[in-house]
């Protein structure tokens, strides 16, 4: 899973679904495709039998058959969609929800360097297109391969030389619909996930700053930049769908190819009578049907290009192992919230920052009593949200730290947060009513408990004056103002 994940194949394993609950659609892809071929065999054997006036009862078994394949290649196909997807999306939540499980430890201090569009595009699209790793290459592959070598076998009791002749035909198309794939649309295909991710960042980078470039003139020059990131992105995925198209359209020429050989490869046995006309139809028109199936097998190749540049773009957004400046998760969280006793207190106390060269923070000493006030001062980048970080454990503190006679390295940094609070100056709130931001804190709280709260952080007449808990506070506290949102926060 992607928890451990440190290449492209460990990402790619994981997102195939298990095989108890996958092989339902591998073999429902596979009857609803052999129904199609089964169908067109049958038909065309009862129309020219039944042009030779036989006997009826000759035709029921035919006559059956083509009803039962009807209906079977729908039913079969609504099968395979139902238990594909469902395994595929299942496997999706679960793959997303490591990923998210893996950048938790990271946040907020170990993706401060990491361009916001790319973790996003990591977590959302390069997740999303992993999907197609089981709907749209292994699952057509495996179904489409096993019905065009079935079909040949049918053929082969047919007439052995129009079978020869449909699996020469098979072999080149696939060769040369993949060459031509790879050739016309193989630069698209990897380009189009980074191109997704830059379009991401210009967008994020745009409206996260839009105060700043509208008062220094430069929202024109923003937008500039999207225009282009997306005019380079809407280049890639043309030139992608006219590789597919392209490819599709080979398939069909040599669909027509294979069709004319199997007239010219079956014509001799019925001229000499030793292939009679219901079986010089299946062995001319299965040829058609087995393409029509065939026609989905290049396909995989551009799907499994971008699956993989999607697969090679997850680990490389994140790194393999947190930042050393980062708190260590090596403690399990009990839930228990260490007592704050005669205070908090640090010793000699150094911090540092991801990637930095040189300390924010060294030789510190603090002491904080229960009860206490302190105000830290200090110009910009003196180490204010430095030291306040590391007491809520986003940093690793070098020397001692302790919460009452505890010592925090002995924590879990989970467990220190419920006796350390932190308010910062721009708190994230979630376009939700009141309730559902405070629950976010302990989701067990009654409404007495959170009204109880807000009357602490004297919010108690603001919460009344708005209607109580249902009230919504807007997309990130913008129907609230700066003070109010921290305290909420």
């Amino acid at each position: 899973m992607i928890a451990q994940a440190a290449t492209s194949g460990s990402v790619l394993r994981g997102a195939m679904p298990p095989a108890r609950r996958f092989w339902w659609a591998l073999a429902a892809g596979f009857a609803s495709e052999a129904s199609a071929v089964a169908l067109l065999a049958v038909s065309a054997w009862l129309i020219v039998r039944a042009s030779e006036q036989p006997p009826v009862l000759y035709l029921s078994a035919a006559v059956v058959g083509v009803r039962f394949f009807a209906i079977s290649r729908a039913s079969f196909r609504y099968l395979e969609r139902l238990t594909g997807h469902d395994a595929a999306l299942r496997q999706l939540a679960s793959t997303r929800a490591d990923l998210v499980r893996r950048l938790v430890p990271l946040a907020p201090d170990g993706l401060a360097r990491t361009r916001r569009g790319s973790v996003l595009g990591a977590l959302v699209d390069d997740v999303d297109e992993l999907q197609n790793l089981p709907l749209r290459v292994v699952q057509p592959l495996v179904s489409s391969a096993l019905v065009a070598l079935g079909a040949v076998v049918l053929v082969a009791f047919v007439w052995w030389p129009a079978a020869l002749t449909l699996l020469a035909c098979l072999v080149v198309a696939a060769a040369i619909a993949t060459l031509w794939g790879w050739m016309s649309g193989a630069r698209a295909e990897r380009a189009i996930a980074p191109l997704r991710a830059r379009l991401a960042d210009a967008v994020l980078d745009h409206i996260g700053s839009l105060d700043v470039l509208t008062a220094f003139g430069a929202e024109a020059q923003s937008r500039e930049r999207i225009a282009r990131a997306d005019a380079d992105l809407r280049r890639a995925v043309v030139r992608r769908s006219g590789a597919q198209a392209g490819t599709a359209a080979l398939v069909s020429l040599l669909a027509g190819a294979a069709s004319i050989a199997a007239v010219l490869v079956t014509a001799p046995g019925a001229v000499s009578g030793s292939l009679t006309g219901p079986s010089l139809a299946v062995a001319v028109l299965v040829p058609m049907a087995v393409f029509e199936v065939f026609a989905a097998v290049p396909m995989p190749a551009s799907a499994w290009r971008q699956v993989r540049a999607s697969a090679e773009r997850i680990p490389d957004s994140l790194p393999e192992a947190p930042p050393a400046e980062l708190a260590p998760e090596t403690v399990e969280p009990t839930g228990d919230a260490p007592a704050l006793g005669d205070g908090i207190r640090l010793q000699a106390a150094g911090v540092r920052w991801p990637g930095a060269a040189q300390p924010a923070l060294h030789d510190v000493d603090l002491t904080i009593r229960p009860g206490e006030r302190v105000l830290v001062m200090g110009s910009s980048g003196a180490g204010k949200s430095t030291l306040a970080h590391a007491l809520v454990r986003f940093l690793e503190t070098e020397g001692g730290y302790d919460i009452g006679a505890r010592s925090v390295h002995d924590l879990s940094p989970d467990d220190v947060r419920l006796t350390v609070g932190l308010c910062e100056q721009h708190p994230m709130l979630f376009d939700e009513d009141i309730r559902q931001n405070l629950l976010f804190a302990r989701d067990t709280a009654t409404d007495a408990e959170l009204e109880a709260a807000l009357d602490r952080v004297g919010l108690g007449p603001w919460l009344r004056e708005r209607g109580g808990l249902g009230a919504r506070v807007g997309e990130r506290g913008a129907l609230v103002s700066g003070g109010q949102a921290q305290r909420i926060a």
